[in-house]
């Protein structure tokens, strides 16, 4: 086909789960409720790390990060989730399709490399607490807090630009919820190995290199902990690290069956699931699962809201 088709498509029709009409009420009222809990819990994470003194730590500034980070990733993709399936209108503009991509890429590929700072983080704690002042200091943290951004929005940023000047050839109906790379990759009509290679390389470095890197501190981790004496020493070691290693296995469950698995050509309702699970039900999952393995969070959530209780009665 002429490369001059590409010119012709100026927005893409959204059609995942588009067989299933009966189920978009539903899954309209679970994203609604979904969103306004990640919002507020999200929120409430935010302003609790920076009111109270004690959160003033590492382990809470990457808390911090990825509470907002999960904000505006969910910001970028349920609320138009919520019009495809509240309305008949199932498009979105190129630019619109254009900046969905980078944000949910750049956003997926940050929080991938923040969880394994975030596991190196609780390595000095445990295994070099003495030492942990120093070594995590605040120029230290705050640099692998930033660059975990840069590496995250880079990537994002060269794998949309690389498929956006493809030529689509006039397809533009995406079998899917929102605007994703893999799905998109599915309407270009010329070569995409090198898209796939780069795509590949990425997954790789920023999935898999990460995930290692967290699995080894764990091991050193469980190491230290075993070797504590007093049963009551291994079970608050181990409670500072058990909120992180949840989010850790379901954030990359998720992201690993998504993008480590064999591409097939036509998109499965299984992967339409696990790619709302993955942007949905995770995000919102987060601060639920931090507020309730984390003793120091719970503590500062009651301090913050008698705080407010007590204002709000004078």
């Amino acid at each position: 086909m002429k490369m001059g088709n590409y010119s012709a498509v100026t927005e893409f029709f959204l059609v995942g789960l588009s067989r299933y009409p009966e189920l978009h009420l539903f899954l309209f009222m679970i994203c609604l409720i979904t969103y306004v809990i990640i919002l507020l819990g999200k929120s409430l994470l935010i302003i609790i790390s920076i009111l109270d003194s004690r959160l003033h730590t590492p382990m809470y500034f990457f808390l911090g990060n990825l509470s907002f980070l999960d904000i505006c990733y969910t910001s970028s993709s349920i609320p138009p989730m919520l019009i495809i399936f509240s309305s008949e209108r199932k498009s979105i503009s190129f630019i619109g399709c254009a900046l969905q991509m980078v944000v949910s890429l750049g956003l997926g590929c940050t929080e991938c490399v923040l969880l394994a700072v975030m596991a190196y983080d609780r390595y000095v704690a445990i295994c070099n607490p003495l030492r942990y002042p120093i070594i995590m200091s605040r120029v230290l943290y705050v640099h692998m807090a930033a660059w975990s951004w840069i590496i995250g929005c880079l990537n994002s940023l060269v794998q949309t630009v690389l498929t956006l000047v493809l030529p689509f050839c006039g397809n533009n109906v995406i079998d899917h919820l929102y605007c994703e790379i893999l799905a998109l990759l599915k309407l270009i009509c010329s070569d995409i190995a090198m898209n796939v290679l780069i795509m590949t390389v990425a997954s790789t470095v920023l999935l898999v290199i990460p995930l290692l890197l967290i699995f080894v501190s764990y091991v050193f981790i469980l190491r230290s902990i075993l070797r504590i004496n007093s049963a009551k020493g291994r079970k608050k070691a181990f409670s500072t690290c058990s909120a992180h290693l949840t989010v850790v296995i379901l954030f990359y469950g998720s992201a690993l069956f998504m993008y480590m698995k064999p591409k097939s050509k036509d998109t499965k309702v299984s992967d339409e699931i696990i790619g709302l699970s993955y942007g949905v039900v995770t995000p919102m999952l987060n601060p639920i699962i931090y507020s309730l393995r984390n003793k120091e969070v719970k503590e500062a959530v009651k301090k913050v809201l008698s705080r407010y209780l007590h204002l709000w009665k004078i």
